[in-house]
Order: structure tokens, then sequence, then C-alpha cells
């Protein structure tokens, strides 16, 4: 294994042709020879090279409708030879094999045709099989060839030719090998994935195929000893991770995370009126309707004002000026929204260091799909949450039947609870959270410590009572004990919305009754952890 390798002799296949005339010119203007296959081979004709096709190295002809061209012993030896083994080099003399010292290739379009709905037999065709087994072979023997995969390798490469000659060095071709097996492995997760989920319909498979790419290096993760970096599927970005940042700093891990629940959470509201939905620490401190989205946002900010210092706004609609002027009263780490108009984004102009984050369509919440989560050892792969439930879903246990306003208020609450940190409480009223309660150990002290900041809010607001009195509330799982109902009661909620399935159920029903309480079962929990 040489440090430097001076390139005389280039074998081209590429299904992208960005990049290649400039490194063709490049090649040419070192003395390379130009090897290449069907459109590539076009292509740099057409940009005036003389160029050798495959065939004419095999000696066999492109057969198959081109899918047998490139899987022969005189390219595959080419690149596999290695140059300082005499019974190699010995080999390749006795049956006509040239070396072959770079490969440029990438593959055939697949994860694209995927993407573009095509047919079955179109997916199949575009699965490329000589292009991965020329990038193996060039990567395995680094040491004497170098392999591109990606036009944006090309500069790179050019570069190294002009600064040694015509040659490239070993930590170069290192570089550029590991890059080619992480790329053919992504495209055989892509492959795979496909096969498994759309193709024959499986939700776990027996090997899951994950493929992400780098898409940035972010400033350090959860805390500042801890280093971070955002990954992509190879279908492309979608929800927090595909939205365009108009200004502001550049997003950490926990912005990124909290911008996500926060961007699930308001796309409950995406086919609603006006929605505000305001995050800290991954948990809501305030959602809210509103005739307006400075409306919504006033009344979202309203139920917990001191916990919306330095969190996460999201808006289901357009960002206009007032609302603007609402949110930038004080300090917020991030806003995301669907768009915003000129006087929105001038508002925010003068906020330098707020991130503003415009999504586009706002993401489906009932879309299916799969959640992992790295535990010691392993990874936990469930589907979404994507559960709902409606009026008709919920069974009335008490006595009393809830009003038409207490069913407002539970369907809100029960959609707001979903998206909290478990043990789960929220109390809502009039569209928007009056408490929330999120994370505790037991489900009593989430529903105490909901009520207690309602009372904060109302103190701070200046208001006669807290929202919690005629507010209904929501429980994510059963209330194990009636002492959680009794407290929701105590803080004046009138009407409870909860899965239902514990053994004390009829305790709990029955502390509803004695209360005078609505209660309705939903059959469906929400754990989030």
């Amino acid at each position: 294994m040489s440090d430097t390798v001076v390139i005389r002799r280039a074998l081209l296949s590429v299904s992208d042709k960005s990049g290649l005339e400039a490194l063709a010119a490049a090649l040419v203007r070192h003395g390379v020879e130009l090897v290449s296959t069907g459109g590539t081979a076009a292509a740099l004709r057409g940009y005036g090279h003389d160029v050798r096709d495959v065939a004419e190295l095999t000696g066999s002809p492109e057969m198959m409708d081109g899918r047998v061209k490139t899987l022969h012993p005189r390219v595959h030896g080419g690149l596999l030879a290695l140059r300082g083994d005499a019974a190699h080099v010995a080999a390749m003399a006795d049956n006509g094999i040239v070396p072959i010292d770079l490969a440029v290739i990438n593959l055939y379009p697949f994860a694209a045709t995927v993407a573009k709905g095509a047919a079955r037999d179109e997916i199949i065709e575009n699965i490329d099989i000589g292009g991965p087994a020329m990038v193996r072979s060039s990567a395995k023997n680094h040491g004497d060839v170098a392999i591109l995969t990606d036009p944006g390798q090309y500069a790179e490469l050019i570069a190294a030719l002009n600064a040694n000659d015509g040659a490239t060095d070993l930590a170069l071709r290192k570089r550029l090998a590991a890059a080619a097996f992480a790329h053919t492995a992504a495209y055989d997760a892509a492959v795979a994935s496909w096969f498994a989920f759309a193709d024959q319909g499986e939700q776990f498979p027996a090997v899951l195929p994950v493929a992400l790419t780098r898409a940035d290096t972010l400033r350090y993760g959860e805390n500042p000893h801890q280093s971070a970096a955002l990954y992509l599927p190879q279908t492309g970005a979608r929800g927090v991770a595909a939205a365009r940042q108009v200004q502001g700093k550049e997003l950490s891990y926990n912005n990124l995370n909290d911008a996500d629940g926060a961007l699930e959470l308001i796309a409950e509201f995406r086919d609603s009126g006006p929605a505000c939905a305001i995050i800290k620490h991954a948990n809501p401190c305030g959602v809210a309707t509103g005739t307006t989205l400075a409306e919504a946002y006033r009344a979202a900010f309203d139920c917990d004002p001191v916990s919306a210092f330095g969190g996460i706004i999201a808006v289901n609609g357009r960002l206009d000026g007032p609302t603007a002027e609402a949110i930038a009263g004080i300090f917020t780490e991030v806003v995301i929204a669907p768009d915003a108009d000129g006087d929105a984004l001038a508002v925010f102009a003068a906020k330098k260091n707020l991130r503003l984050l415009l999504t586009g369509e706002l993401p489906d919440p009932r879309r299916p799909g799969l959640t992992l989560r790295q535990i010691g050892g392993g990874m936990l792969v469930q589907s979404r949450d994507n559960g709902a439930v409606s009026r008709g879903d919920c069974r009335v246990v008490t006595k009393r039947a809830p009003t038409e306003a207490e069913w407002a208020d539970m369907l809100f609450a029960w959609t707001v609870a979903r998206h909290v940190k478990s043990n789960a409480i929220v109390y809502a009223k009039d569209g928007a959270t009056a408490g929330i309660g999120a994370g505790q150990m037991s489900r009593l002290d989430s529903t105490r410590i909901a009520a207690v900041k309602a009372g904060d809010a109302a103190r701070t607001a200046g208001w006669p009572e807290a929202r919690t009195i005629g507010s209904a509330v929501a429980s994510d799982a059963f209330f194990p004990f009636a002492d959680g109902l009794i407290s929701a009661a105590e803080a004046g909620a009138t009407a409870i919305i909860q899965p239902g399935g514990s053994i004390r159920d009829a305790d709990v029903i029955a502390a509803a009754d004695e209360r005078g309480l609505a209660m309705a079962f939903t059959g469906m929990r929400h754990f989030r952890h």
C-alpha cells in the first residue's frame, strides 16, 4: 500500500451528472484515460473528451437492457488488484486486465424513484447492482484506488490532483473509502426498508434498516459537555428538520427537541381556527384557541406566564404583525409557524437572537410511522401514537352528562394532554389551558401542581379566581384512586375525561357522582415518557 497513487485511468458511471464536466476536464488535464458506460460516456463525449467504452475494456457487450455491463473480471480485477502483489500483477497480465486508479460512481436514484410514487417495476429497475459492486471493490482496495460517490467530493479530488501532480494520497483515499461504504450501506438500507415496509407491509421486520445522513453538527447536546448532531433520513427532511430558518442563532439540540414537540402539538389544530402552543422543556405550558392568532397567543401565555419565558412558540396559521408584536414582548427562543407576513418578519428582524422557523404545511398528526428510542444495549421501536378519539368514541359513566361547553373543553384538554409528559393532567376552559401538571410520579401531584399554577396565573393577571373554576380536566391515563379526581373537583373542575380501566373505576365514578361532576371514559391511554 503506497501513500501516493498517480491516477492514469478512471472509470466513470454516474446517474447524477452534476459536476461531471469540471471533473472530466481536470482528469484530462492530468492525462487520465476515461473509461465509461452508456449515458455517462455520451455526456463525456459531449464535453469533447475521448472515452473508452467499458464494452471495449471487457471485450463483452452490454446486455439485458444494461443490467449486465460492469460485472466482469476486467472491471473488478482492475479495481481489486493489489499493485504491490506480484501474483495479482501476474494475474492481470495473464488475463488482459488493466488497473483502474479512480472510480466515479453514483447509483441509480432508488430513493427518488420511490419518493415520486413510481410503479413497482420501475422501482425494481432502479435497484443498482453493478454500481454498489464497483463502489465496494474500489473502497476495499483504497490502498490503490480512489472512489468518488458524491459530486460534492469532486472539488477535493481536483484540488488533490493539482497539488500532487495527478496523484492522490492515502489519507484522502481512506476518507473516500469510508464515505463509499457508508453510501452503499445507506443505499441497501433504503432498498431493504422499501421491501419490508412498502412492498411486504411488515411493521417490525426481522432486521430494521435505518440509514441517516448527518445534516449538521450542533453546538452541543442537552448539556454543554455533550456533543450532538442532526441526522436526516434518505427520503428527505420532514417536520421541524425540514423547516426553513428565517433568522436567529443556530438551533441547538434542545431547541430542535422542544420545537419538534411544539410542532407536533400545534399540528393537532391544523384544521381548526387560530391556535397557539407554548412549550418549555418538551412540555406545553400553555395552549389556546382564539378568534385571532394574537388572541390565541395571549390566552396560551396567560396559562403560565412564568414558564413561557424562554419558551418555544408554535402557531397554526400565518404569523401577522400583531401576533409577532405580542410574542416579541418577552424573551422567546424559537417561533414556529407555517408562514409569516411582512409585518411579522419586520417585527422579528429586530430580535436578532430569536429563531424563526417556517414549516409550510403542518404535519398530519394521524400519520403512521415508527418511533425509536435507544436503551442500554438495544433499541425500543413502536408505532407512533397517532390514535385519537372523538365525542362519539367516549362513554359517559356518571349520572350527569357533560354540557356542550364541557364537551368542547374536555376534548380540547384531552388533545393537549397527549403531548404532556406523564403523569399528565390538563385543566381547560373556553378553549384554553387553565393549568398543566406534567411528569410527576403521582397523578395526584400532577393534579395539584396544575391547580397551583392556575392559581399563580390568576394572581399574576389580577383575575378574581383561577380559571380551573368551571373547567374540564383531562388525565392521560386512568385515575388509580379517587383522590386525583377529588383534588380536581376541589380546584373547581366540573367535567373529567380519562381513559378508564382502573380496578377502582367504581370508586372514582362514585366520587364524581357525589360531587355532581360529569365524566367520560375514552378507552385510550396516552402515556408520553
